[in-house]
C-alpha cells in the first residue's frame, strides 16, 4: 500500500471538509438562494466522496484476502468486511456514493436541503472515516 499517497489524499479530504465547513451557510434556504455557495459546497463533498473512495480503493488493492469492488459503493462494503470500518460508517458512505453519483451524472435536480445536511450532520462520517484509515496507516 502506497502510504505516501493515501496520506495526500487524507490531507485532501481534510480540506475539502474543512472548505465544507467554511463556506456552507447556516440554512438550507439560504443555500438554496446563493449559487456560489452551492458551487463551493456541491464541488467539495463531491470532491471529498470520491477521496474517500480512492482511499477504499488503495487500500483495498493491498489487501488480498478482501474481494475487490465492483462498484464504488461497495468499496466500503469492503473495508467493513475486513474490519476496518464499522457497518454503519460503510452503510453512510454507500449513500455518499449515491448521493454523489446524482450531483456528479445530474440524475436529478439536487436537493439543497439534503447537501446542507451532509454538510452540517454528516460530516462526522467523514472524520470517522479518515480516523479509521490514519490508524491503520
Amino acid at each position: 500500500m502506497d502510504r505516501v499517497v493515501i496520506s495526500e489524499k487524507l490531507e485532501s479530504l481534510r480540506r475539502c471538509l474543512a472548505r465544507l465547513k467554511a463556506k456552507c451557510p447556516d440554512t438550507p434556504e439560504a443555500l438554496q438562494g446563493d449559487l456560489d455557495a452551492q458551487d463551493i459546497v456541491s464541488l467539495n463533498l463531491t470532491r471529498a466522496i470520491q477521496l474517500c473512495v480512492d482511499i477504499a480503493t488503495h487500500w483495498l488493492a493491498d489487501h488480498d484476502e478482501l474481494i475487490v469492488p465492483r462498484t464504488m459503493g461497495e468499496a466500503f462494503t469492503r473495508l467493513a468486511e475486513g474490519g476496518l470500518i464499522g457497518q454503519d460508517l460503510a452503510m453512510n458512505m454507500r449513500r455518499a456514493v449515491g448521493f454523489r453519483n446524482i450531483v456528479v451524472h445530474n440524475y436529478g435536480d439536487i436537493d439543497w436541503q439534503i447537501v446542507h445536511a451532509l454538510c452540517t450532520q454528516r460530516m462526522d462520517d467523514f472524520r470517522r472515516y479518515a480516523q479509521a484509515i490514519q490508524a491503520e496507516l
